[in-house]
């Protein structure tokens, strides 16, 4: 206990609020109380506490949110709002240059717990546009039509041996998707979504989790994952976070073979830097020479981000595990260019809460790496959001970053000049949709809670992407051209 109490200490001083942005050597004896599993304790009772409060307040009952509340072709941001239902301050919107298309309730897309987390999408070979929005107690299925409406196709359960969990998370490989969860004894289902080609809107489908999946893996500790994620090139995807940490991977990365989604089986894992929250593993083509060609995971691990490389599934290497100034609990990263590889924006979900480093104000901030050198990689700046809240998941697509921000909702940044300017200087916000308004009237216009979006889906050719919130149910919007 007092090496965990020396470890906490440490940890505060060297966070101490309004300090700038850079890289750090990983210090042992904070590393020790993320190790340990403290401080993922402690995030996890700040958000069993926030929605044990919703919830008393009846805010997961979805059935009070209505359908496709607005019937035309779409509402249009004008002057700052989105007046989906006029008069009503619960369905306008607070908006910068992105239009509102549809809303679909979690009762409405067959969920009895509600409660939403992650989403995923896919594009069919005829062009028609399929998502898949995570529930507590299960996946929903609904195509976006060219109006951008969204039409419920029906859902596949949890697994029957689970109990409901909000942490179900998703990710697509070719026509399937891969959704694994938190809950104990759940696995990690793959589902094939051509299988929604034929349904009939009018009849929607319960998917069986016993006959409807393609395939079924649960080679982990205790059947219960924190997230997945997919190289589809390579052909694997890997579930991280799969607890508990005293397990043989120490909750590190775990590998499964994707090549026949009906048979998956187990590659190896990756424990050398213990607990992986989450991660982006793909084929390495960057500037950095002496990796070029490689499997490489980019896992962001509680205080650092952990560079992979694991080409030998069995034999993975850390290349390098650098933390940063602000570091409190690194939750998700993306590589802005996939093609170079040269730039990462990381996100961290407890630095608002307790005010440590450049989030002193409580003001999301997104941490800016310069990564050519993925033994040396540089933390060159940060960019802080105009909307007071917390920072989420997020993606980057062509030098646009789409990032879900909680109760502030949907946040879209330019971050095409990080090549030219890597101090986030030039990075800028050009859009955003705010799906929370019921913080609207708060002193800064938000709050630092884990309430609202969890996360979204950018990815469609058509424009539209999909918004999943923890309380209400999916929305439908697009950016203004």
């Amino acid at each position: 206990m007092k090496t965990l109490q020396l470890a906490t200490m440490a940890f505060t001083a060297l966070l101490a609020p309004g300090i700038s942005g850079r890289e750090l050597k990983p210090d042992d004896s904070v590393s020790q109380a993320y190790d340990s599993g403290a401080v993922h304790d402690e995030l996890m009772s700040k958000k069993m506490a926030s929605w044990d409060r919703q919830s008393r307040k009846g805010a997961y009952d979805s059935h009070k949110w209505k359908s496709n509340p607005h019937r035309g072709d779409f509402v249009r941001c004008v002057d700052g709002l989105a007046k989906v239902v006029p008069d009503d301050p619960l369905n306008t919107f607070r908006c910068s240059k992105v239009d509102f298309y549809d809303f679909a309730s979690h009762a409405g897309l067959g969920s009895q717990t509600g409660r939403g987390s992650s989403s995923w999408g896919w594009t069919s070979p005829g062009g028609r546009e399929f998502v898949v929005v995570a529930q507590a107690d299960g996946a929903a299925f609904a195509e976006i039509t060219h109006r951008g409406k969204l039409v419920y196709l029906g859902r596949l359960p949890q697994s029957a041996a689970a109990e409901p969990s909000i942490w179900r998370e998703i990710r697509g490989y070719k026509h399937y998707i891969v959704i694994g969860s938190e809950a104990v004894s759940h696995g990690v289902q793959i589902f094939d979504m051509s299988k929604l080609l034929k349904v009939d809107p009018k009849n929607p489908v319960t998917f069986s989790t016993e006959t409807d999946v393609t395939g079924f893996w649960n080679d982990l500790p205790a059947g219960r994952t924190h997230n997945v994620v997919v190289n589809e090139e390579k052909q694997f995807g890997v579930a991280v976070g799969a607890q508990p940490r005293s397990s043989a991977c120490a909750s590190g990365l775990i590998f499964f073979d994707l090549k026949d989604p009906s048979k998956p089986t187990t590659l190896g894992c990756a424990a050398g830097d213990g607990y992986v929250h989450d991660a982006q593993c793909l084929v390495y083509r960057g500037p950095d020479t002496k990796y070029y060609g490689k499997d490489i995971c980019y896992g962001y691990n509680e205080e650092t981000l952990t560079i992979y490389d694991v080409t030998d599934k069995n034999g993975t290497t850390i290349i390098s595990r650098t933390s940063y100034e602000g570091a409190s609990y690194t939750h998700q990263g993306w590589v802005t260019n996939t093609q170079w590889q040269e730039f990462l924006l990381l996100d961290d979900e407890l630095d608002e809460v307790r005010g440590n480093g450049p989030a002193a104000s409580g003001y999301p901030i997104t941490y800016i790496w310069d990564i050519r050198s993925l033994e040396s990689p540089k933390q060159t700046g940060v960019y802080r959001s105009a909307a007071y809240g917390i920072d989420h998941n997020q993606f980057v697509i062509d030098g646009i970053a789409y990032q879900s921000h909680y109760s502030a909702g949907l946040r879209i940044l330019d971050v095409s000049s990080l090549p030219r300017d890597p101090t986030g200087a030039r990075v800028k916000e050009i859009g955003f949709f705010d799906i929370y308004p019921e913080d609207d009237g708060e002193p800064n216009g938000g709050t630092i809670d884990f309430l609202g979006t969890w996360s979204h889906y950018p990815f469609f050719k058509s424009g539209y992407i999909l918004i999943n919130t923890i309380e209400r149910g999916a929305f439908v919007v697009k950016r203004q051209r």
